[in-house]
């Protein structure tokens, strides 16, 4: 299961998805421009999130680091 920390506060979250209750899972997305973005998705395929953002900074989960 993805788990979310700002490095800033300490804050977290654990992300399941909303149709299927199924923990997700993290992932990377490449853009057209080849940078990369952190997600996490639905392992059974309902969709995928950007990371969230807290105190203006996005989280990371310690999973990719």
């Amino acid at each position: 299961m993805a788990t979310y920390e700002c490095k800033s506060c300490g804050m977290s979250v654990k992300t399941i998805c909303g149709k299927c209750d199924e923990p997700l899972v993290d992932g990377i997305l490449k853009t057209d421009d080849g940078s990369e973005v952190q997600v996490s998705e639905c392992p059974v395929g309902c969709g995928k999130i950007k990371s969230p953002l807290c105190c203006r900074s996005e989280e990371h989960t310690s999973e990719l680091q």
